[in-house]
């Protein structure tokens, strides 16, 4: 079925890389009910949800797809859905719920008769590997928050932490083990790390076991609670569109990267199903939302899993199969710490980095815009933007230099729904 021979894996290996993606992703099951919360869902209901809905994104991606990634509801627009559209804009979650309902629908529709595909396959060499890298720059600076290691600060935006903690510390540590072992090739590098610096920090009393088991929540007052009402109105396509704006980005993007950096995509950025694999996460979104739950969207977490070797569905299986466990163990998740998971996504972006090479620096209007979809994720801390920005500086400089022939119709016609996106506020 996942044709592991073929790919040169192994179960095993296959496990081990679902593993970890699946701790580099399990913050979801915390950060989503705290967020989502704070839109008046009930919480506990919320966590469930979440599980389900990452697991049955996760099953659709690995056995339809074939393809090696964790899906789940996303970070970013689970706080649009929350603290924009319910606490900003007035209306209610089960309202909000429609918007993303109707918002996966359109998304499937695009990625169905390959809309989307053909926007991917159009997009430039040089500003393929810019997204890339871009990612991968993204991925960092999260990790590096995450654990620690940069701070906020108001002068200079950020700088670094306080490496008097032991957080810090343990997760550069992590970092340089994960290195050392696969210059050694380990299998499952990444994994170790992670529970290594786990043990050491529950040794230093800094993390702890709070408990194995609970009965999961019910979280049927979320099902299919969606209120169509307003669905129609201006305001509420807006924010049907502003979701479909930030998950074409978002998940294309990732897809793009993380098939790259597994060695599965051919000379034109294409790989094996991937029609599939786009449809499957729009499909994701639509059942996410019948579920209770902001868009599902496949995650840049991914990149861990496929850096341990992940290289099939089998991984995604794997993780959607966590994911359910995680309902009945959620004590047990809390033993893992961010800094144990933030080496994983140091080490994610580094290789991801390292795609900068594949850039055509000898061409400055094939350079500056994959170095400005690069940066630009990290510092506007936004996929979606970086992109976006990459798109229309590419467009905008062919144009100037009178390149007329490389504008592709695709990335002329991204470039123009972004700025339109920008100008009625409809990305966020």
């Amino acid at each position: 079925m996942f044709k592991l021979k073929a790919h040169g894996t192994t179960v095993r290996t296959e496990i081990v890389a679902g593993l970890t993606t699946f701790l580099t992703m399990a913050y979801i099951l915390f950060a989503n009910p705290d967020i989502m919360g704070a839109a008046g869902m009930d919480a506990s209901a919320v966590f469930v949800a979440t599980a389900v809905a990452a697991a049955i994104g996760c099953f659709i991606m690995g056995l339809w797809a074939n393809f090696p990634a964790g899906l789940a509801p996303g970070m970013g627009l689970n706080a649009f859905f929350a603290f924009a559209v319910v606490g900003g804009m007035g209306y209610t979650w089960e309202q909000a719920l429609a918007a993303v309902f109707v918002s996966g629908i359109v998304f499937f529709l695009l990625s169905a008769f390959k809309i989307r595909e053909w926007i991917i396959t159009s997009i430039p060499s040089s500003l393929r590997h810019g997204i890339t890298v871009g990612i991968g720059l993204f991925l960092t600076i999260i990790a590096l928050k995450n654990a620690g290691i940069v701070v906020a600060f108001g002068p200079t935006i950020i700088k670094m932490g306080d490496f008097t903690q032991v957080g810090p510390i343990l997760a550069g540590f992590g970092l340089l083990l994960i290195i050392a072992l696969d210059s050694k090739k380990v299998p499952g590098a990444v994994l170790i790390s992670i529970l290594a610096v786990s043990v050491i920090a529950a040794i230093l009393g800094m993390t702890h076991f709070s408990g194995l088991v609970s009965t999961p929540p019910s979280m049927s007052e979320l099902v299919m609670a969606m209120d169509f009402s307003r669905v129609l109105e201006v305001g509420m396509i807006s924010v049907i569109l502003a979701f479909v704006f930030v998950d074409l980005f978002d998940t294309s993007g990732t897809l793009m990267a993380t098939a790259s950096k597994a060695g599965l995509t051919d000379e034109n950025g294409k790989f094996d199903n991937m029609g599939r694999a786009m449809v499957s996460d729009s499909a994701a979104t639509t059942i996410g939302a019948a579920l209770g739950v902001s868009s599902v969207t496949t995650y840049v977490e991914s990149g861990a899993g496929i850096a341990a070797g992940g290289r099939t569905g089998l991984t995604s299986v794997v993780i959607g199969i966590l994911f359910l466990i995680a309902m009945f163990f959620s004590p047990l998740l809390s033993f893992v710490p961010a800094y144990a998971t933030a080496p994983a996504l140091m080490f994610v972006g580094l290789l991801m980095t390292s795609d900068m090479s594949n850039i055509h620096w000898d061409d400055m209007t094939e350079a500056a815009p994959a170095w400005i979809a690069a940066i630009g994720m990290p510092l506007f801390f936004s996929i979606s933007h970086g992109i976006g920005m990459g798109f229309v500086a590419y467009t905008a400089i062919k144009i100037m230099s009178g390149k007329f022939s490389d504008i592709k119709p695709a990335v002329a016609i991204v470039a123009v729904l972004y700025i339109i996106g920008l100008a009625t506020k409809t990305l966020s």
